[in-house]
C-alpha cells in the first residue's frame, strides 16, 4: 500500500518562498518518478516538476528557474523549492507517483498514487 502525504503549503506575498514536502510510504518509493501537480479553480490540473528515480528532474515552462524538485532519499521524500512565487502559482499543490513517467510527467493520467494536496496562495 502506497502513500503520500504533502506538506509545507501556506500563504506568502509575491517575491516570497515556500518549500513543499512528499513523504512517501510503501516500496514504490525508490524506483518511482514523483511529480508535483496543482490545480487552481476553474482550471486543468497541470504538472509543475518531476523527478525521476535516477534524480533527473523536469520543470513546466512556467517555473523555471524558480522551482527546484529533489529527492531526499534518506527520509523518503520528494521535495519542491519554490521561489519568487507569483500570483499565478497559487493552487492546490499535489504529490503523486508512478514506476515510470518519461516525457508525459506533466500529464495527471500517467501517475498512480496521488496525496491529498497542500494550499499555496501567493498575494
Amino acid at each position: 500500500h502506497v502513500q503520500l502525504v504533502e506538506s509545507g503549503g501556506g500563504s506568502v506575498q509575491a517575491g516570497g518562498s515556500l518549500r513543499l514536502s512528499c513523504g512517501a510510504s510503501g516500496s514504490i518509493y525508490g524506483d518511482a518518478c514523483v511529480g508535483w501537480l496543482r490545480q487552481a479553480p476553474g482550471k486543468e490540473r497541470e504538472g509543475v516538476a518531476a523527478i525521476d528515480s535516477d534524480g533527473i528532474a523536469s520543470y513546466a515552462d512556467s517555473v523555471k528557474g524558480r522551482f527546484t524538485v529533489s529527492r531526499d532519499n534518506a527520509n523518503n521524500t520528494v521535495n519542491l523549492m519554490m521561489n519568487s512565487l507569483q500570483p499565478e502559482d497559487t493552487a492546490m499543490h499535489y504529490c503523486a507517483a508512478t514506476y515510470a513517467c518519461g516525457s508525459s510527467w506533466s500529464n495527471s493520467r500517467v501517475f498512480t498514487y496521488w496525496g491529498l494536496g497542500t494550499q499555496v496562495t501567493v498575494s
